[in-house]
């Protein structure tokens, strides 16, 4: 049993992706930036469609459904930021989608390695959008706070804290990045797994329970939980001594 194992250890690969190039010295991968594009214009499509079919009267189900994703986001902003939070809502809304759609892009059927293949669970994509997200946070933070309360917020509430409190800044990209692309990329590794290490006549029951549960459900929570801490860091980083 063990050496069965084994062998079928040897078949398993990871990483691999469907289309290749380098350019001045970078190693592109296509399926991540056609993903990324395809997830991207998904999310743009939606947003004009509502934007069309809008009314002021009986809502459709698409409005309806932006509506809720906005209400919810907003309760979310205003608790952590305050009234100024309210205008980043569509990047907390527009953050959720996007992540949402990447991360459901892997339900559909597309071979191996497939061509719509999760952008999230590659590590570049996440760590572009963490980086992205940590630097509007110090943006916003030393407009609300001032150049000098933004570098005296660092000695706070101890100034013997401040290499803490630097290495705590720095790890927040880190750590937002492996949260989303560890999970996703767990979910497709466990999918190469089953697949390869169960029989073919197995595989298809382990396949139909695990996918609609990592792709739809733990996508679907990932996606929540990078616009929330979108939110929460925007919120920690405007926050002031009075606020």
């Amino acid at each position: 049993m063990s050496g069965g194992v084994l062998m079928a250890s040897g078949n398993i690969t990871i990483g691999d992706h469907r289309g290749v190039i380098h350019v001045a010295g970078l190693t592109v991968d296509l399926d991540v930036v056609w993903t990324s594009l395809i997830a991207a214009g998904i999310v743009l499509t939606l947003g004009f469609m509502m934007v069309r079919k809008v009314t002021s009267g009986v809502p459709g189900k698409l409005q309806l459904f932006w509506e809720t994703i906005t209400e919810q986001v907003s309760d979310l902003a205003d608790s952590a930021i305050g009234p100024q939070g309210r205008r980043f809502v569509g990047l907390g809304v527009t953050v959720f989608f996007f992540i949402l759609i990447c991360n459901w892009l892997a339900f559909i059927p597309s071979g191996d390695p497939g061509y719509l293949a999760p952008p999230t669970g590659d590590v570049n994509l996440p760590l572009a959008m963490a980086v992205t997200v940590i630097a509007l946070v110090h943006y916003n933070s030393i407009r609300a706070r001032g150049f000098k309360g933004y570098l005296k917020h660092y000695a706070t509430p101890y100034a013997a804290l401040t290499p803490i409190n630097i290495i705590e800044e720095i790890t927040k990209p880190i750590t937002m990045t492996f949260r989303l692309f560890g999970n996703i990329f767990s979910g497709v590794l466990m999918v190469t797994v089953i697949v390869t290490l169960i029989p073919p006549y197995l595989s298809w029951i382990g396949l139909a329970v695990w996918k609609p549960f990592d792709e739809l459900f733990i996508g679907a929570i990932q996606a929540f939980i990078f616009a929330l801490l979108t939110i929460m860091y925007l919120g920690m980083g405007m926050s002031t001594e009075e606020h």
